[in-house]
Parts: C-alpha cells; structure tokens; sequence
C-alpha cells in the first residue's frame, strides 16, 4: 500500500484504505426488532451466526427527522445533516417561493466518502433502490469504463457507462426490472451486490435498499420474516466472497394506527394553524414525501412550519404542544442544535409526533386509498433507534460516545477486524 493511501481524510473524518472489500448496507425502515424475531424465527442463520459467534451487534441513533435522504447522505459523508445540509427528502426553498425535493446534488454541501476514496484510486460500486438516490449517492464520481458504478434498481434497464459506470445490468443480475411497490426492488439490490462482488470487485459497497416491507409487515411477520431470510442469503454470499459487512437502517418504523379500529392517528396540522392564525398565513412543509407515497400517504411523525412575521413563536409553540398525540414542538434555533440540522432548511418550528401518531397538512391533501394495510410509518424520535451490525469483531470504539448510523463506514474501516 502506498503511503498516501494509508488514511484518506473527508468531511474531517480519518479512514483507513481497506485490506478486503467493506460493503455497507443501509436497510431501510429495519427496526431493530425485525431481525431479533426473524433470528428468533430461525430463518437468518448466518445473522444468527453472526450476532452470537463472528461479528457485532451494536444499536445506534440515526439521524432525526428519521427519513430517507437524510439518513443514506448521513451514512456516505460520515456527518449529520447540518454538516451536509440535506435535511429531509423535501423542503421549502423560501428563497425561491417553492417546494421541492432533496435529490438534487447541487444541494449537498460536502463531498462524500466515495468520492474521496476514488480519488485515492479506489474502485466504488454503489446500488440503491429508488433512483432518486441515486445521483446524490453518486455526487462528483467518475464513470466510464474504468470509473466508479452507481444505478438504482428503478432504473436498471437504462443504465450506461457514460452515467452509471456499467450496462447490461439486467443481463448481469439475471433478473427483469423490479416494480418499485416490491420487495424484489430490494433483492435486485442484493443480487446485483453479490454479482459485482464477484466480477469487480470494489474497495467500498454502498447497498440502499427501500422499506415498502417495513411499512406492510410487522416485526415477526410472515412477510417480514421472508423478506429478512431473502437479505440473510445474500449477506451470507457476500461474506463467503471475503467481503467485511457493516448493515445498518436509515430509521425504524412504527404502527401509526389505532389498534382497535386500524384507521391513522393523523394531526392534520396545517388545519391546526389555520385555525390558530388564520388561513394560510403558515406553510406545513413534510419531509417525508417524495415521489412514491403509496404505502404511508407522505405521512410521519416529524413537520417543520413557517410562520408569517409578527406571530407570538413561544405562545404558539405552547398551543400547538397541547394537540393530542404531538410530542416536541422547538423554535429553529431548538430543533436544529437538537438534531444537528440546518437552519437555512428548516422552518421557524419543528415538531415531532408521539410514537403512534404522524403529522399531515390537510385531509383534503393526503391520497390514503392506497393503504392497504394499518399506516406503519416513521420520521420521530421512536424511530431513532437502529442496528449497526458488523461480521467481524470490532474493537477500540469508545462505548461511552453515542453511536449513529453514519458511523458506519468508521466502524468498518478502522475498527472492524480485517
């Protein structure tokens, strides 16, 4: 190994160059809870294996608002969003009067820890599920023949090597495009990780897989439980090809519903405001929607508002604290020192929901017709709580210092036994 690739520095982090193949997953929507009941099931033996005898079981905080985009960017730059600056999968650009996503890379504020391992020559291979990742996760890398892989499972039938490194995917996988309301979106994922393992071989993995399962099926279901076993084989695959596996989520997941009745606990609280303040004179903005709402009508359990000049914040704040199932309400300053957020991108209040309930704007504004299951959701301080499993023994991390999701690659790279 060359000395200057020893220890490559990004975003204020030191990693050392890996020895084998370090493939991080982030599992999306894994409550911890859904790999302890398919372990107790007996349907993931080689978790089962590595959970008691090879590797570590760890349980870390992800990033709040607990949503996607903020989370997968956490984990790939190594730091929270007020460093990165994405803060939700949506936001209001007050600047320019509009709502819009947060999958454009020109919003990332660091470069991300791929892209400093391709600079020191590393070869990257990066799969994701939903192509709205996709350009973010792939942010400033090189393509081409020789450069860096990067394409989503959505998306695997137009892939070129000019934008994603690689073609004839399918081919490769052996597996027809995935619908994206499936959980074969996820195993292309897998199948696709396992094939590049054996055919490139990468320095560093990123697998990002979508929770359409988690929001369906509860812990110790049937159709969680085979979703997990599915997951099981495959990181069995990828450890058998020498590779170090670090598996963590983006966030947990929760019943959002009435248990009794199984219709949605929702505080609709544009509706709140409007009666507060007057109609329209606040804007609701929810982080968690995104194109593909079908399974939780961009509803969860975290909201951020902006409030017109003049408005009493501190008398507000207690109002809008008294409403049934609300469970934090901080003023910007708050909320973004309590999750590590930036202020430019978020409003003049944040709120969070309690464990059972999520936060919409109006009724007339959420589709529910596709629920074809009680709402599960996530987005709160309930969700928090995530694994970080390493198939190797880790040694030397400071267990008196909170661990988080984007302490993955960390983990992996420079504590994990190689």
């Amino acid at each position: 190994m060359s000395p200057d690739k020893s220890v490559i520095s990004v975003n204020g982090r030191d990693y050392r160059w890996p020895d084998k193949p370090v493939v991080v997953v982030c599992i999306d929507g894994s409550e911890p809870d859904y790999i302890e009941q398919a372990i107790a099931a007996g349907v993931m033996p080689w978790m089962k294996k590595v959970v008691e005898e090879q590797g570590t079981d760890m349980r870390v905080h992800c990033v709040v608002p607990s949503f996607t985009n903020p989370n997968n960017i956490s984990i790939v730059t190594g730091v929270p969003p007020a460093v990165h600056g994405i803060c939700g999968n949506f936001y209001y650009d007050k600047a320019n009067d509009r709502e819009v996503m947060m999958n454009e890379p020109h919003l990332l504020r660091t470069p991300t820890i791929f892209k400093a391992f391709q600079d020191a020559g590393a070869k990257i291979a990066i799969v994701t599920a939903k192509d709205k990742l996709r350009r973010l996760l792939g942010n400033e890398l090189e393509f081409g023949a020789d450069g860096a892989i990067c394409f989503s499972s959505e998306k695997s039938d137009q892939v070129s090597l000019d934008e994603n490194g690689i073609d004839n995917v399918l081919d490769l996988v052996g597996m027809e495009v995935p619908s994206v309301y499936s959980a074969e979106l996820s195993e292309f994922i897998f199948a696709a990780g396992v094939k590049l393992m054996e055919t490139v071989r990468p320095d560093l993995m990123y697998l990002s897989t979508t929770d359409y399962i988690q929001h369906k099926f509860a812990p110790g279901s049937d159709g969680a439980n085979s979703f997990y076993a599915m997951m099981d084989k495959y990181w069995a695959q990828l450890d058998a090809l020498g590779a170090v596996l670090a598996l963590t989520a983006d966030h947990g997941m929760n019943a959002k519903h009435d248990v009794a009745t199984g219709e949605p606990n929702i505080i609709y609280l544009q509706d709140e405001l409007d009666r507060l303040l007057g109609a329209g004179n606040a804007r609701v903005i929810l982080p968690i929607t995104d194109p593909y709402v079908v399974h939780h009508g961009a509803l969860g359990s975290y909201a951020t508002v902006y409030l017109p000049e003049g408005v009493d914040i501190e008398g507000l704040k207690s109002q809008l604290h008294e409403i049934p199932g609300i469970d934090l309400v901080y003023d910007n300053r708050e909320g973004c020192e309590r999750f590590e957020l930036a202020p430019d991108r978020m409003g003049d209040l944040i709120l969070v929901s309690k464990r059972d309930t999520v936060i919409g704007t109006t009724a007339s504004r959420h589709d529910l017709s596709g629920l074809d299951v009680p709402l599960r959701s996530h987005g709160g301080l309930t969700e928090q709580v995530v694994p970080l499993i390493v198939s190797q023994p880790v040694s030397g991390l400071d267990r008196g210092h909170q661990l988080h999701n984007y302490d993955a690659f960390d983990v992996a790279l420079n504590y994990a036994r190689h």
